[in-house]
């Protein structure tokens, strides 16, 4: 073994490959919105299957002027929608996106989404990972259809 594939060795045995997550994108889709809604949201599943916990702290798509990870709580008997920092996702756990729950907002879109369409999103994670995926939007219709106080 010469000089450089020593440092080499040494390099790659310093670094721990476990610790890094492998957070899995499922069951992604954006909602629809009627002709002129500035808004949307995204919605999925966040699994990872590494040894340590990881967060997803950004979201970005080229449709929306502004993209943010939100939350809902009570507050005084009304739901409000809140900006987190960001979504933990748990060593070996998930986390679930949901309407009513976590999510991603999409404020400002250049267009409507339309169902069947699909929209590139990429979710920026705590260890430095990037996924890039076309999620497709779906119409979703809630019990109330959810209204939401800043």
């Amino acid at each position: 073994m010469n000089f450089r594939t020593s440092l080499i060795a040494a390099a790659f045995s310093a670094v721990s490959f476990s610790s890094f997550a492998a957070v899995e994108v499922s069951k992604p889709y954006a909602r629809a919105t009627p002709p002129h809604a500035p808004n949307s949201a995204a919605f999925m599943m966040l699994k990872n299957s590494g040894d340590e916990s990881v967060s997803l702290v950004k979201a970005a798509t080229p449709v929306a002027k502004k993209v943010e990870l939100h939350t809902h709580t009570m507050d005084g008997g009304m739901m409000k929608m809140r900006q987190v920092e960001n979504i933990e996702i748990p060593a070996n756990g998930m986390s679930e996106l949901k309407p009513g729950g976590l999510h991603i907002m999409l404020f400002g879109l250049q267009n409507p989404l339309k169902e069947g369409e699909t929209l590139p999103l990429t979710l920026s994670f705590s260890d430095g990972t990037k996924v890039t995926k076309k999620i497709p939007v779906k119409k979703v219709i809630t019990g109330s259809q959810m209204k939401h106080k800043h």
